[in-house]
């Protein structure tokens, strides 16, 4: 026989006694903590945000963290191959330490033939004093993460044909390729939220011009518009200048999308009872979109914009690496790639594809954080 248990309490309708304390902390939570617990879930996307936030606190400091400085070079060992670091010798565990290179010219093929010799072995020191530096252009220092004293080399990726350490360009180049992304975005979605926003809002005349923009620049095949608008930049202008102009040519280009989705939530929600109380209360239009109207889907122009800044980079890449986009003395990943044309060079010293490695992991890792933003913005997705 079955029991059922009642409880003998006063019955309030408005109170329930199921409600625990987790429960009550859900319900009262915002939509930014709700978009936290949910992102969170998403391992592969958190572990992408540490990686990228490790990255870019690498490129902030790459002086520091590059074994060499960037104008550094060893004419001595012109295209030298990456040197192992060991951790074992004779059987035991030991400090870390890196052998030497003896080379000999090859007269029959014209290349320097790298052989290692063991009885040469350099302790790798951290926190040690290398070649001077001024971080961030102010503070004069030396102090490398990783180096070894002379005469040995820390070369772990090898060098190029002007006797620079690939690694320390690599650091160097990942401060301009993840600069310009960041750069980019924030005039892309100037543009984007400004011109679909006054385009959703308002409508008529200038939601037509708008579109018709979006549709024109849209028609365009983009690499060969980019390369056509690289071309246009004078030679005579200095390196931060064709940073600039190679910075507003991409964020040119991409402002179109993030502009026809803002117009379309904008056309959505101008007709809730919450904007025209807002309208009629004296609100101003400005007022409306930036307080009323863009929280309801800020979440997803976040998403929006860890999808966009990989193709942000892939666009300097591209660009650099045909010759049209940053030029030496500036160094990002495209200028290292662009060294790197030759097929014959790179048959004989791969290591000189090594920059196109970063590039790779870096678009991965946004993609991955951004597949994991969205699904946290979606509030129909579980």
């Amino acid at each position: 026989m079955n029991k059922h248990w009642v409880s003998d309490k006063p019955f309030n309708p408005y109170v329930s006694e199921e409600i625990t304390a987790e429960q009550e902390k859900f319900f009262l939570a915002s939509q930014w903590t709700l978009i936290w617990w949910k992102f969170k879930k998403h391992k592969v996307a958190m572990f992408s945000m540490f990686f990228l936030v490790a990255i870019y606190f690498v490129a902030a400091f790459a002086e520091f963290f590059a074994p060499y400085a960037l104008e550094s070079r060893n004419t001595q060992k012109i295209y030298s191959p990456p040197q192992q670091v060991h951790f074992f010798a004779d059987g035991s565990l030991t400090r870390p330490y890196v052998t030497g290179w003896d080379y000999k010219l090859n007269l029959q093929q014209l290349l320097r033939e790298y052989k290692e010799d063991p009885s040469k072995r350099y302790p790798v020191q951290f926190f040690c004093q290398g070649d001077e530096y001024k971080l961030w252009g102010m503070i004069n220092a030396s102090t490398h993460l990783m180096c070894v004293d002379s005469p040995g080399t820390l070369y772990i990726l090898g060098t190029d044909r002007l006797g620079h350490d690939m690694l320390s360009r690599i650091i160097y180049g990942a401060r301009i390729s993840l600069t310009i992304g960041l750069i980019g975005i924030l005039l892309s979605f100037t543009l984007g939220l400004t011109l679909g926003g006054l385009a959703g809002f308002y409508g008529g005349w200038i939601d037509h011009a708008v579109q018709r923009t979006t549709e024109v620049i849209r028609s365009f095949p983009e690499l060969p518009l980019w390369m056509a608008l690289s071309a246009l930049l004078p030679l005579t202008w200095s390196p931060l200048w064709i940073f600039f102009g190679i910075t507003l040519i991409l964020a040119m280009m991409d402002w179109t999308g993030l502009a026809r989705a803002v117009r379309a939530k904008i056309l959505s929600l101008r007709e809730e009872d919450y904007t025209s109380a807002a309208l009629l209360m004296g609100a101003t239009p400005a007022r409306v979109i930036r307080k009323h109207m863009m929280p309801s889907f800020f979440s997803h122009l976040i998403a929006s914009a860890s999808l966009s800044i990989p193709a942000m980079i892939l666009g300097e890449t591209a660009l650099s690496f045909l010759g049209l986009g940053l030029r030496p003395p500036i160094t990002s990943w495209g200028v290292l790639l662009n060294e790197a044309q030759n097929i014959n060079n790179v048959a004989v010293y791969p290591w000189l594809m090594l920059p196109v490695v970063p590039v790779i992991i870096v678009i991965l890792a946004f993609n991955f954080m951004g597949d994991g933003l969205r699904d946290a913005a979606d509030p129909y997705h579980h």
